[in-house]
């Protein structure tokens, strides 16, 4: 169980941490599971919307920062002119 920083909760925590480094053992500390499925998807559209290649360097860098953002900044926001899809009916 961990305090989560994004939904302000006390909740089922990560089974490891998501990703190598600091920020990784920082997320797996703070960061629920329920949260985590809200960044996969906001990931999603960050890397559809910037285009990035992962596993380049200059992508890795701005999929990171975004992640810092999104749990322990100002949050993370749709990139600009971002127009979401409409609900499917």
């Amino acid at each position: 169980m961990v305090m989560c920083v994004k939904l302000g909760q006390k909740l089922e925590g990560l089974d490891k941490p998501p990703i190598k480094g600091e920020l990784g053992q920082r997320v797996f500390e703070n960061v629920s599971k329920d949260a985590w499925k809200l960044w996969v998807s906001h990931s999603t559209m960050i890397v559809n919307e910037y285009r990035l290649e992962l596993g380049t360097p200059e992508a890795n860098k701005v999929w990171l920062a975004e992640l810092e953002k999104f749990f322990f900044g100002d949050g993370a926001k749709p990139p600009e002119g971002f127009v979401p899809e409409a609900p499917k009916e």
